[in-house]
């Protein structure tokens, strides 16, 4: 079977060559298929031979196993891959009504044990391929075309570490933001990790002009070790030396991604000393409002913090000289975190 999300168009190109066609009409072909609505086969003027080829052999796009649509507009979708394992992805809208912002999965489940994350109670199956992650892209954009908006940006900020499967999805942003595939834009793109160092220098190796964004969600080391066991590995201080790095490369600046946790990682002190790791570096803080998941691996129940709290957190970030805010709250009327849908339904 044919999967047209697991070609470039120089692969594409080969498989139409060994098919004894064109290579040609492989850049049409990827093109009408990423655009997000059904193929025109009669505008691309193929021959009647290939097409049905193609129409044969091409396999389906990922069942849709669940939808949840929020008050406020989100949409999860909960897509069943070809094996049965399924992935979570999310389309959010965007301020201007035309837009949309959508957030994808790297592996099914994840191996990073957060303890606060939904996600790695079920603990890490296997990586997408590359051609599953664009699947997933194509979904959210056909949602937001649904609702008269253009999926605008894309985060790598669902289920798993895309540090760890980064072959994948280095090729996988290849093709969504490519202007012969998915038309995306480099620069709406944002690749999250939980810190993993060797996956930060590798982004910026391959000189992809992408957004990162560092999962840091505690200022001091044992703290975070405690959230994030990748920690242990990785200290805060190496992690932001590589960010740094990443930053003079790309000169992209880098996102903190910090979620506040009551009682855990949002003492004065705690914003302060935040303050102080970032001091000299321009990078932005993205605050996170914790939506919660139940009782965590560690047998804990985290809360948000209160209001006064994160107020009196941010406007410590703030008076410090820091670019930081609120990341604005979504679907918290359905399983809004990541992997909250997928543990209950399957």
């Amino acid at each position: 079977m044919l999967a047209l999300t697991e070609h470039s168009i120089v692969s594409f190109q080969t498989q139409l060559v060994a098919w004894g066609y064109k290579p040609s009409h492989a850049g049409r072909i990827l093109r009408a298929h990423y655009a997000g609505t059904e193929i025109d086969w009669e505008k691309l003027r193929l021959p009647e031979a290939l097409r049905q080829k193609i129409q044969t052999e091409a396999l389906p796009p990922p069942n849709l196993a669940a939808r949840q649509i929020a008050a406020d507009g989100t949409t999860k979708l909960l897509l069943r891959m070809a094996d049965g394992r399924t992935v979570e992805s999310v389309l959010m809208p965007d301020f201007r009504d035309d837009r949309a912002a959508g957030c994808i999965s790297s592996q099914v489940g994840c191996a990073m044990g957060c303890d606060f994350c939904a996600t790695t109670k079920s603990g890490f199956e296997r990586n997408l391929t590359a051609g599953e992650i664009v699947e997933q892209f194509l979904a959210l954009r056909r949602e937001a075309l649904t609702t008269g908006r253009r999926l605008q940006t894309v985060v790598f900020m669902g289920m798993g570490e895309p540090m760890l499967n980064l072959e994948h999805v280095l090729e996988a942003v290849r093709r969504i933001a490519d202007n012969n595939l998915g038309a995306l834009g480099w620069r709406q793109i944002t690749v999250s990790t939980v810190g993993i160092v060797p996956g930060i220098d590798a982004l910026a190796a391959a000189d992809l002009n992408v957004h990162l964004a560092v999962s840091l969600h505690a200022p001091d080391d044992t703290t975070r070790e405690k959230l994030i066991p990748a920690g242990r590995r990785f200290g805060i201080e190496e992690v932001l030396v590589a960010a740094d790095r990443y930053q003079a490369k790309t000169g992209r600046p880098v996102t903190i991604q910090y979620c506040l946790l009551k009682g855990v990682n949002d003492s004065p002190a705690q914003a302060r000393q935040l303050a102080a790791l970032l001091a000299n570096r321009r990078m932005h803080v993205n605050l996170l409002r914790y939506n919660p998941t139940g009782l965590s691996l560690r047998g804990l129940s985290y809360e948000p913090s209160p209001e006064e709290t994160a107020d009196a957190f941010v406007s410590t970030l703030q008076a410090s000289g820091l670019v930081a805010h609120f990341r604005r709250p979504r679907g918290r009327d359905i399983d809004a975190a990541c992997g909250q849908l997928r543990k209950r339904l399957v």
